[in-house]
């Protein structure tokens, strides 16, 4: 059986002795001088022998310091090597991202450069989906869902708010045919097969009822009825922060503000598999970091909507 010294004792006195300051490797350690001081110490008492001799002026080490020295740090230069080996094998390099298709484009991928700035190490493949979760049947770490509550059986992480508006081309506002809701009867009205709210939803919401719009456009995507609206055919109802940066420049506006606004969450879903993974971990971090300053950013752009109604 090895008789082995008490090892954060060991660390302490390794620094120490590298620095010969004990305040130095108060330091590099994040502790106290005293702290340091008495963990060499206990590693003096262990050994029976003075591995320091002290003065006011300067502390040096004893010829019993130098040989331990010598022997302490080639042996946890090996252990952290070793250590550091086993973690590149042990930790996943690669995150396998689902999203629905709009949110990638227009919100994901204009910020993901900042997070492969933060890890460069990890590889980042995206699917985009909006299916329901199963990580029994697929094959992604993280599956990214707006809903309106947490899923059930996976961990769910609401990172951001949804506020959902009627949007369109500042043309419309300017032919000076749409100032209330009950104008829409003179415009076309855009929908999407992946729609959280429906026109019906949002008339009802906003107390507009039995109008029949002038024309209908329908798209499969968010996409598809997104440029569709920006091309001035009609108005769509789509997230207000996937639009903002088109609101503020001035291509797309808000003709009605937040009237009759629905909100819902962005989630970060992964599996409970009891088993931790760092990327998810830190993934979901940094969407969390970016979901805050998107929420942010549109409570300016909300409050100036409502300023200007």
């Amino acid at each position: 059986m090895r008789k082995l010294p008490p090892l954060n004792a060991v660390r302490a006195f390794e620094v120490a002795a590298r620095h010969v300051s004990f305040t130095k490797a108060a330091v590099e350690l994040s502790v106290t001088h005293g702290a340091v001081s008495k963990q060499v110490a206990i590693l003096e008492a262990w050994l029976g022998t003075t591995l320091f001799s002290r003065s006011q002026a300067q502390l040096k080490l004893t010829e019993a310091g130098r040989v331990f020295l010598a022997a302490v740090t080639p042996a946890l230069d090996r252990i952290a090597v070793t250590a550091m080996q086993l973690l590149e094998q042990a930790s996943p390099t690669t995150l396998r991202i689902s999203a629905p298709p709009t949110f990638t484009m227009r919100w994901l991928i204009p910020r993901i450069s900042t997070f492969q700035r933060k890890r460069p190490d990890v590889e980042i493949k995206f699917s985009t989906s909006i299916a329901p979760v199963n990580f029994s049947e697929n094959s992604y770490d993280l599956a990214i869902r707006g809903a309106d509550e947490p899923l059930t059986e996976v961990r769910s992480i609401p990172f951001m708010t949804e506020t959902i508006v009627p949007v369109c081309h500042p043309d419309l506002l300017e032919r000076g045919r749409l100032r209330a809701p009950i104008d829409l009867t003179q415009h076309t009205l855009i929908g999407y097969d992946t729609e959280p709210l429906t026109w019906a939803g949002w008339l009802a919401e906003a107390g507009v009822i039995d109008i029949h719009a002038n024309n209908t456009l329908r798209f499969e995507q968010m996409y598809f009825a997104l440029q569709a609206a920006a091309e001035g055919l009609g108005l769509v109802l789509v997230p207000l922060f996937l639009v903002a940066d088109d609101i503020i420049a001035g291509r797309l506006c808000t003709p009605f503000g937040l009237l009759a606004a629905r909100q819902r969450r962005y989630y970060a879903n992964s599996a409970t598999t009891g088993t931790v993974n760092p990327l998810v971990e830190s993934f979901c971090e940094w969407l969390m970091q970016e979901g805050l300053d998107t929420e942010q950013s549109i409570n300016v752009l909300a409050q100036s909507m409502e300023t200007k109604a």
